[in-house]
């Protein structure tokens, strides 16, 4: 049966369960982020940054076709979603729905920045969601900063709060929430390529919270996600709702990532006056 979107998942799913995952799993999902983001980094150098447009097709086609191919020759019974899949594996596919493990991909989050040369603000994105156990076994490589976050290893939120917090937000256009969040928090506005990095940057501490309202889709914060929250970082949706993956409908548009206590104080600022 499947799930009506934007629901909890079968069994009322927490949004991820760390330590349900397999260490092959959390392995595997290592190794396919960390080997697409070589493929990447080698396909960068080869072809330059001359010609942005192709660039990017070509980063995006090469590593989706890498992580697709691991997945079907090693994990064939696994469903797939990935933001460049076509068919059962793109976002239109429905045997995920019924699927008990669906591996939620992201061949290359952040193609403007992997584009420009110089720029190491691009991610790989692979999470593994599970019937009744939500995201369990995810990675995240940031290939130009030689790091694979993982789920199985442990990030701790840093006790001390900045005297003036940190809040990554989109390069292009800051979220009124975010701005809100700032102004009640007297933060500062850090400006920040894909959303992977973002999340890992807070999972890093090289930032206090990320906040996007502007839209996404789940393979845009799955594996994020689940690795900041194995480490006890809050994660949810902006109106503190808890955030659901493979659902009918993909799209799931906002993000709070932050400091635990720095949540109550954001989701207040967004919520604004009652």
């Amino acid at each position: 049966m499947h799930d009506a979107p934007g629901s909890a998942s079968s069994n009322g799913a927490p949004t991820a369960t760390p330590s349900a995952a397999s260490s092959d799993d959390v392995a595997f999902a290592a190794e396919l982020a960390h080997g697409a983001g070589e493929l990447l980094l080698k396909l960068r150098a080869e072809l330059g940054f001359a010609d942005p447009k192709a660039l990017k097709a070509a980063g995006d086609r090469e590593a989706n076709d890498y992580l697709l191919g691991r997945l079907g020759a090693e994990r064939s019974g696994d469903a797939v979603l990935s933001e460049e899949g076509k068919g059962e594996s793109g976002r239109i596919g429905t045997a995920r729905l019924d699927a008990d493990r669906v591996w939620i991909i992201d061949p290359l989050d952040g193609t403007r920045e992997y584009a420009e040369a110089g720029r190491d603000d691009w991610a790989v994105h692979v999470a593994l969601w599970q019937r009744g156990l939500g995201l369990t076994a995810s990675a995240v490589a940031l290939p130009a900063q030689s790091v694979t976050l993982r789920t199985d290893e442990r990030y701790a939120v840093p006790e001390a709060l900045p005297a003036v917090p940190r809040i990554a937000v989109s390069r292009t256009r800051p979220p009124a929430e975010a701005e809100a969040v700032a102004a009640a928090l007297g933060a500062e506005l850090v400006p920040m390529g894909s959303a992977g990095a973002k999340v890992m940057a807070v999972v890093a501490g090289t930032v206090d919270a990320y906040v996007h309202a502007g839209g996404q889709f789940e393979w845009d914060s799955a594996a994020p996600v689940a690795v900041a929250l194995a480490s006890g970082w809050h994660a949810t949706r902006i109106d503190g709702a808890p955030l659901q993956y493979n659902n009918p409908d993909p799209y799931l548009p906002d993000l709070l990532v932050c400091r635990p206590d720095l949540a109550g104080p954001a989701l207040e600022a967004i919520a604004g006056p009652r």
